[in-house]
C-alpha cells in the first residue's frame, strides 16, 4: 500500500509573533515542531505498511526550515518526503494550501491512501484533509481512530458527536485520524542517520505548475480580520451556605449578569 502522509510544521508554543499586514503566523525563526496530530498520521501510515508493505511518503508546504521535520519523519520510519516551498505559497488560508498540496500529491504519483492529522494545533479549522480529498476526487473520512485493511478497501471507525461510526471506504481515499490510532515511535539512531542522508526533493510553485492566482494570499478567499488575546472580564466569586443558599445566590448573580 502506497501511503502519503500530510505534515505541518507548528510553532511550539503559544508564544507566537504575528505580520502586522496579513495577521498570519510569522514562521521564520521560530521554534517549531510537527503537528502533534500529524505525528500520529504518520505512525498511523508505518503501522499499515509494516501489516500491508508498499511505501510511506510525506509532504508538507513551507518554509525551507521544514526540510528538518522531514528528515525527522525519515528517521521515523518515513521512506521519502517531498517539500513545497515558495514565496508564492506564503499566507495560504486552507483553500489556498489544499490547492498547493494537490499539486504535491500529483507530484509524489500513484497512491493507495492519504493520511492527514485531525486539525493543526496553530488553526484548528481540521479543513485541509477533507478539502485535499475534494479536490482530488477521492473519498474522506474524518476523525478516524480505527483502520483496517480491506480488499481494494479500509474499514474505518470515525467519531462522532452522536457516537462510534463503522465504515467501509473504497480506495484511493483520505483520513484524518485522531490520538487513539497509536503512539508516535521515536527515531532509531540508525533510523537518524538515514534521515541525515536522505535528499529532500524542494518543490516550487513554478516546479509545480501552480497557477500563481490559487496560491498564497492570492490565493486566499478568507483572512484573518482580527488576532487578540482574550483578556479577563472579571474576578471569581466564591458562594458559600448550604445547596439552597448557593442555588439562590447563583440565580441573584445570572440575572445581574443577564
Amino acid at each position: 500500500m502506497n501511503i502519503i502522509v500530510c505534515v505541518k510544521q507548528v510553532p511550539s508554543s503559544n508564544e507566537v509573533r504575528l505580520d502586522p499586514k496579513t495577521n498570519t503566523i510569522v514562521r521564520d525563526g521560530c521554534d517549531a515542531v510537527i503537528n502533534p496530530f500529524d505525528s500520529h498520521a504518520l505512525e498511523a501510515a508505518l503501522c499499515l505498511r509494516e501489516k500491508l508493505g508498499g511505501k510511506v511518503s510525506v509532504l508538507s508546504m513551507g518554509i525551507p526550515a521544514c526540510e528538518s521535520m522531514l528528515r525527522d519523519c525519515i528517521a521515523r520510519g518515513a521512506d521519502d518526503a517531498l517539500l513545497l516551498t515558495d514565496r508564492a505559497f506564503a499566507g495560504a488560508d486552507t483553500l489556498a494550501t489544499s490547492y498547493a498540496l494537490s499539486l504535491g500529491v500529483r507530484r509524489l504519483g500513484a497512491f493507495d491512501l492519504i493520511l492527514c492529522g485531525r486539525m493543526a494545533v496553530d488553526g484548528d479549522t481540521a479543513q485541509i484533509g477533507p478539502e485535499l480529498a475534494e479536490r482530488l476526487h477521492i473519498p474522506h473520512v474524518s476523525d478516524v481512530s480505527e483502520i483496517r485493511p480491506g480488499r481494494g478497501c479500509i474499514f474505518v471507525r470515525r467519531e462522532t458527536d452522536d457516537g462510534l461510526e463503522r465504515l467501509r471506504v473504497p480506495l484511493p481515499a483520505l483520513l484524518t485520524v485522531t490520538r487513539e490510532l497509536g503512539t508516535p515511535r521515536l527515531p532509531s539512531i540508525t533510523g537518524v542517520l538515514k534521515g541525515e542522508e536522505h535528499e529532500i526533493p524542494l518543490l516550487d510553485a513554478c516546479g509545480a505548475g501552480a497557477d500563481p492566482a490559487k496560491c498564497g494570499l492570492n490565493g486566499s478567499p478568507t483572512q484573518v480580520a482580527r488576532t487578540y488575546i482574550p483578556q479577563g472580564r472579571g474576578q471569581a466569586v466564591e458562594i458559600t451556605g448550604d445547596a439552597a443558599q448557593q442555588a439562590a445566590r447563583l440565580t441573584e448573580i445570572i440575572r445581574e449578569v443577564l
